[in-house]
């Protein structure tokens, strides 16, 4: 049948081709500046895939056939401003266009990539809300995708409401994205800016020459040190968003006479906080790549990236610690010695070591081969206040201690804790006053308490109660790969390649600071006993490893959890293009084959035996997937382009293991995730207006998500018996995504450009997702009625669904811009409860229905909350200067000119699930006690880069 219809799509192309006889376009590029010949800029003929690159003298001529008519040829190399020129092709003419000019770009609108996107990631405490697609599009030079970088990113706007799992991210045909969660980790390539300005972008399931590719586009940057133009850049940059400083400076030899080439580059990035409270910054990063062009067939090139970074984490709060403290509070910092110290820092380290081979087999036909490997550690940290002690009470085993809960925001220190009674009394309002004052004047992590719980009990004999845990993830990677390009005919182009990556992840907690303690007794103080027919007791169902019972661990020691993951995933890629006069097509198919175990190093008690120690059952995902595309060329100004895919996914590892840190459970239902797609696109181009109008749809069957949280209200469990840490896993999850993006510009005068970009989507669930629980503190699958949740028509939560922008921008000819934007927002949703919208909700303890259940009121507790809408207006301006040999410039932007307030994203939290306690918390007279939790958008921000380039 697959096969009957890639025969059938390429008979319909076929029809509509019409040949043009072969004519000569050429000319030169020149540096508007100083007058010299630029080479290894790219000329394309828009709307086609025909392209070609200047030589060392800078000139340059299409050596295929090109269509006739209006054609607009777009000139850009890294670090230029790209420029199009309009031209007429004749049947048997030459075509002339000597003397192109390109300028030098100040604007240097990639760090703001950097700033908005890799660096924002870090900061969350929950990284599936926050993480944004945009950093894929920073190389785009779409008028909408550049918006969507550039001025929609701040509010986690997601493009088509896709996310980074839904993109691909290279660095040198060498695919990035994680095996853990299916998404890059920016910080491990970040405060490389200088050196990653040479970026392929290819949008949606368009062809690109690397790989299969993903719903929002694939990012290719190249880093090889001879594609790096000679010369060096010193740079100083001003912010206060995330970091506060950053020093930078790169050099590159460019290709040297003995065929030898190199680049290097170091950076630093710093800052005690950022805008939000008690985020600290701390990163240093280097590179350097070395390239050996053994002849004119064969380079080898070896890239080596080292990118450190260390930042103080923030977190999502409810609307009444928002009212209290404002949007730049964070919980997780104190005072310690008069020094901010945040108890949940991220500290990623992952040097990379890529080995490039490059072969140029004939002047048609080319074989690049990768190797890469990648390794180094993911550190997490946060307070455990679990430590404890072992005594014997009546010959039986017990353990004492943990202590409170040291959350400055913890619910029990906001005044509507007590407020919380139907007819609060003077005395609650007394507390209430007591604790909204304390929390004002300070409402910060209090160390030096801490340190005293620890020092008493260390008096008593006792070991730690509280202690820093740093959840580890130390990962080994290997990945080889083969990438090959050739041109069958003139009209005919070949891509193929092949993949493989190893992955080697392990994953731990390791006691990071005692806090002053002598030791940390490593059991589980929450420990119970939850199967009536169980034999161990409660000792052994306590430990974390029942192989070294009543540990206590030191400093550096591994704790609670222990475990490996072995990943393996082989695949493989084809995709022929086709070049016509009036059509261009393309075909694509990829297959690969994805397997996943856990081996357990620690036997958990609450998991006996084969069931936490030792390794899973192994995993197997075979997948596969097609795509198609044509690009209609009805004249030289009008294109109609259209792309459609049907592939499937592997689950990630995150979404495989229930729960990877105490068992080797595998997800009940887990498949691999179906997805369709289609786009059509109409494209306008001519000398003064650039626009595209699209239409998207794309639906998706059979995902898999899990979540983490502590519940009060399980229903059916008993009295006061239904509180529990519960792991929440839905699977048949379908989602239906739909919608429109317009992007245009105007160049209105020689120095001024008019531009507008608009997204109007819909992304919901078409489907009621299966949902089941899991805990330590029950036994099995605890799923409610029919075990499904009522998702169905509901919005996914990420970012807005609706952006508009109307902006413009000033060049002028004395090197200096300024452009400014204004952009609004709306139809962002707050991520819906599912077990809310189990039959949970309706079931009261004891497993029956809920007396004085009342639908309409139900339906009005469970509307999914609608932010309100909002504008942010950003500014951008530059200037450079040349000095003898030298360029020296400025570039700056204010996000966010009047302080907008707003909300990106948030939550309702799944603590209270049933009717009854759900109605009882949202009618408090004096706010909610359990209320949805918020992340909010930054305030006025700067950014001022001041740089040198030689």
């Amino acid at each position: 049948m697959k096969k009957s219809l890639l025969i059938f799509l390429f008979g319909i192309f076929s029809a509509f081709t019409v040949f043009a006889q072969e004519t000569i376009v050429k000319g030169s590029v020149l540096d508007g500046t100083t007058g010299e010949p630029i080479p290894n800029v790219t000329i394309t003929i828009e709307g086609t895939t025909i392209s070609t690159t200047t030589d060392a003298n800078g000139e340059f001529q299409f050596e295929t056939i090109v269509p006739l008519g209006e054609q607009v040829l777009k000139i850009e190399k890294t670090d230029y401003v790209t420029k199009r020129y309009p031209i007429v092709v004749n049947e048997g003419q030459t075509v002339d266009i000597s003397g192109m000019t390109l300028d030098y770009d100040s604007s240097d609108k990639k760090d703001l990539f950097i700033i908005s996107i890799s660096d924002d990631n870090l900061n969350s405490e929950d990284d599936g809300l926050t993480d944004n697609v945009s950093g894929l599009l920073q190389s785009s030079r779409d008028v909408f995708l550049s918006a969507a970088a550039y001025d929609f990113s701040a509010t986690f706007f997601r493009p088509r409401g896709l996310d980074n799992a839904n993109g691909k991210v290279l660095i040198n045909g060498v695919e990035m994205n994680k095996q853990f969660n299916g998404r890059p980790q920016w910080a491990n390539w970040g405060g490389l800016n200088d050196v990653q300005r040479n970026q392929v972008f290819a949008m949606g399931m368009s062809p690109n020459d690397y790989t299969f590719g993903d719903l929002a586009g694939t990012n290719n940057i190249i880093m090889r040190a001879s594609k790096y133009r000679k010369g060096g850049r010193v740079s100083y940059a001003s912010a206060n968003r995330s970091y506060t400083g950053r020093i930078m400076g790169s050099y590159s030899s460019g290709l040297l006479e003995d065929g030898w080439s190199f680049s290097v580059l170091a950076s630093r990035r710093y800052g005690d906080e950022g805008f939000v409270d008690g985020t600290l910054y701390d990163s240093n990063s280097f590179f350097a790549a070395v390239e050996k062009q053994i002849n004119d067939k064969h380079s080898i090139n070896f890239t080596s990236i080292y990118a450190q970074n260390r930042r103080g984490r923030s977190t999502a709060i409810t609307e009444e610690v928002y009212r209290l403290k404002g949007n730049q509070y964070n919980p997780f910092w104190g005072e310690q010695d008069g020094e901010i110290r945040n108890s949940r820092t991220r500290d990623i380290v992952e040097p990379i070591l890529m080995l490039n081979h490059y072969w140029d087999i004939s002047s048609k036909t080319s074989l690049n081969t990768n190797v890469a490997y990648q390794f180094g550690k993911i550190g997490n940290t946060r307070i455990d206040n679990g430590g404890t002690r072992q005594v014997t009470i009546d010959g039986q085993t017990a353990y004492l201690g943990g202590a409170r809960n040291p959350d400055p925001a913890y619910y029990q220190n906001l005044p509507s804790y007590h407020l919380r009674f139907d007819n609060p009394t003077a005395y609650n309002y007394e507390q209430a006053y007591l604790a909204e004052q304390a929390f004002r004047n300070d409402g910060q992590l209090d160390w030096d308490a801490l340190y005293l719980g620890n020092a008493i009990v260390r008096a008593q004999g006792g070991n730690s109660i509280y202690a820093i845990q740093e959840d580890r993830i130390d990962d080994k990677q290997l990945t080889v790969n083969t990438i090959l390009d050739t041109e069958i005919s003139d009209r005919i182009r070949l891509n193929a390649s092949l993949n493989y990556r190893s992955l080697k992840s392990e994953n731990f907690a390791e006691l990071k600071d005692l806090l002053g303690g002598t030791g940390f007794l490593d059991v589980d103080f929450f420990a119970e006993e939850t199967d009536p027919d169980s034999t161990i007791g409660l000792e052994a169902i306590a430990q974390s490893d029942r192989n070294n019972p009543n540990r206590i661990v030191q400093e550096g020691d591994r704790y609670k959890y222990n475990y490996e993951i072995d990943a393996d995933v082989i695949s493989g890629f084809a995709q022929a293009q086709f070049k016509y006069n009036k059509v261009d097509f393309y075909l694509g198919a990829n297959l690969s084959q994805t397997t996943y175990q856990r081996n357990g190093l620690y036997e958990n008690g609450n998991f006996p035996g084969a069931q936490s120690f030792g390794k899973s059952e192994k995993l197997d995902f075979s997948n596969y997937g097609v795509k198609a595309g044509a690009t209609l060329k009805i004249t030289g100004r009008h294109l109609v382009d259209v792309n459609a895919s049907y592939f499937t996914k592997a689950p990630s590892i995150r979404n495989s293991f229930s729960n990877a840190r105490q068992n080797n459970n595998i997800v009940t239902g887990l498949e691999s995730e179906e997805i369709q797609s289609v786009d059509v696109s109409y494209i306008f181009r001519s000398p003064i207006v650039k626009a595209r109008v699209t239409g998207f749809y794309s639906g998706f069957q059979n995902g898999s998500d899990i979540g983490f949280y502590f519940t009060e209200d399980l229903a059916g469990l008993g009295l006061d018996t239904g509180d529990a840490f519960v792991q929440e896993i839905m699977t048949n999850i379908e989602r239906r995504h739909i919608g429109a993006e317009l992007g245009i510009e105007a160049q209105v005068t020689p120095t001024i450009k008019l531009k507008g970009a608009a997204s109007f989507g819909q992304y919901t669930y078409a489907n009621n997702p299966n949902l089941y629980l899991t805990s330590d503190d029950f036994q099995g699958e605890l799923r409610f009625g029919d075990g499904t949740t009522n998702l169905k028509d509901l919005h996914i939560a990420g970012g807005p669904e609706r952006a508009f922008q109307l902006g413009f921008e000033y060049r002028d000819p004395d090197y200096w811009f300024v452009g400014a934007t204004s952009n609004f927002f709306s139809n962002a949703y707050v991520d819906a409860s599912g077990l809310r919208r189990s039959a949970n909700f309706t079931t009261s303890f004891d497993g029956q229905p809920i007396t004085d259940f009342d639908p309409d009121v139900a339906r009005e507790l469970l509307k999914q909350e609608q932010f309100d809408d909002y504008m942010l207006v950003n500014l951008i301006g530059g200037k450079s200067w040349k000095i003898n040999d030298y360029f020296v410039g400025f570039f700056a932007t204010i996000n966010n000119v009047f302080n907008e307030d707003y909300r990106t994203g948030g939550f309702e939290q799944s603590r209270l699930a049933t009717y009854d306690r759900v109605l009882e918390d949202k009618s408090r007279d004096n706010g909610e006690v359990f209320g949805s939790r918020y992340f909010f958008g930054y305030g006025t921000t700067y950014y001022l880069n001041v740089y040198l380039r030689f």
